[in-house]
């Protein structure tokens, strides 16, 4: 039976217009699901891009107020792509209006509002998740898959990492990613994925030592509505000051007796978007980066011939997850904006299904935990145990 759900989505950047063409590529790519998403507003709070927004995606209107989103009766799902630093009052708002949320990580601008988002979220109700998109890569589940059924053996270290010089012009912008009163840096933006990453393939991580830099202090101050941090200005414009972190790096430990190294920079040269992790098991090892999202490095242990002892590529085709939902052909490459149709689908099918799905805030309430834990460690430069354990998490089994 087709199912329709009203939608609104609120902040219309690069990421807002990622989610509308997620919601609207649904019935197309996963068509025998009946799931039928209602684009019923867009809001933004620059009237421009609001506009923009509703005549290109389709949106049956849009507005400035995205209070309007949470009491428009049409509207069963909110989606919420606005600055970090907003994301735990529309939240609340949300889900006191008993609306469905997916909202992008962090949270909440910080680990206490991340868990006071959690709270809200609990005692409405209401189903949730969180745009960890790096998990839908089919390469990344057929990952999670031979971890789980136990391929590699006993896991012994595990290496996440997010390097992505985004930031490393210090012409870049002085966008609200640079600000502290609107959020952490490097360790809500990128961060948070490399430690999702690892929950969900490692299980729960119990103690971290952590260290941060900022190495870009000052950047050119944009107009009042304009640019994003992908956007540079000229290297005479008025500075301001950059207030929370380019870089952190963590050792960790994980409930499993797993060790770990986790790594994230926004101002790295070289790196383009080199979210990866390595596994290794004393069965095998295995190793995924986002710069090559089709492609999966496995390795075997091969003690009757060391000559064959060594990693194979694995090309991502119709008998991983997902893929064939895009194509029927092995190697015929799968994109970003994929990872966020597969999130998108996901999330609607527990609404359609009434059953909380991963990731949702459950697992940010995870991450925050060791985000806490990793600022306690800045401060004392000790190791610090992380406040609260994720359990392994359960398979998808909505593929």
């Amino acid at each position: 039976m087709p199912r329709t759900i009203g939608v609104g989505v609120i902040g219309m950047g690069w990421m807002g217009e990622v989610h509308s063409r997620s919601y609207r590529a649904i019935q197309d790519r996963f068509a025998e699901s009946g799931i039928q998403p209602r684009l019923v507003v867009c809001s933004d709070s620059v009237e421009a891009r609001a506009q923009a927004a509703q005549k290109r995606f389709g949106y049956e209107s849009y507005t400035t107020q995205w209070q309007q989103v949470m009491v428009n009766p049409a509207v069963e799902a909110v989606n919420i792509t606005a600055p970090n630093g907003i994301h735990l009052e529309m939240v609340r708002e949300a889900v006191k209006a008993g609306k469905h949320v997916l909202c992008e990580k962090p949270v909440g601008k910080d680990p206490t509002e991340t868990l006071a988002a959690v709270e809200a979220t609990q005692q409405a109700g209401v189903l949730t998740f969180v745009g960890y998109n790096y998990r839908w890569a089919p390469l990344v589940q057929y990952a999670r898959d031979l971890i789980a059924e136990g391929k590699l053996g006993q896991i012994t270290h595990y290496h996440g990492r997010f390097l992505n010089g985004y930031a490393g012009d210090p012409n870049g912008l002085l966008s609200w990613r640079f600000e502290k009163e609107h959020g952490l840096g490097t360790l809500g933006d990128l961060m948070s994925h490399v430690i999702d990453m690892a929950h969900m393939l490692t299980g729960s991580i119990t103690r971290v030592t952590s260290d941060k830099e900022i190495f870009i202090r000052e950047r050119p101050i944009p107009e009042p509505g304009s640019g994003t941090h992908y956007d540079k200005g000229r290297a005479d414009a008025r500075k301001g000051k950059v207030t929370n972190e380019d870089y952190v790096s963590a050792l960790v430990h994980f409930a499993s007796g797993t060790r770990g190294i986790l790594e994230a920079c926004r101002v790295i040269n070289g790196s383009k978007c080199d979210m990866s992790f390595e596994v290794h098991g004393t069965k095998g090892a295995l190793k995924w980066n986002m710069e090559r999202m089709n492609e999966l490095q496995l390795q075997w242990r091969n003690d009757q011939n060391p000559a064959e002892d060594a990693y194979l590529t694995l090309q991502s085709g119709p008998a991983h997850p997902y893929h064939l939902h895009f194509n029927p052909a092995w190697a015929l490459n799968l994109g970003y904006d994929d990872l966020k149709v597969i999130e998108a689908y996901n999330f609607l099918s527990s609404i359609v299904n009434q059953k909380q799905g991963e990731p949702g805030f459950a697992e940010a309430r995870a991450v925050a935990e060791v985000q806490q834990a990793m600022i306690r460690s800045w401060d004392s430069g000790r190791w610090e145990r992380v406040e609260g354990r994720l359990k392994t998490p359960s398979q998808q089994d909505t593929r």
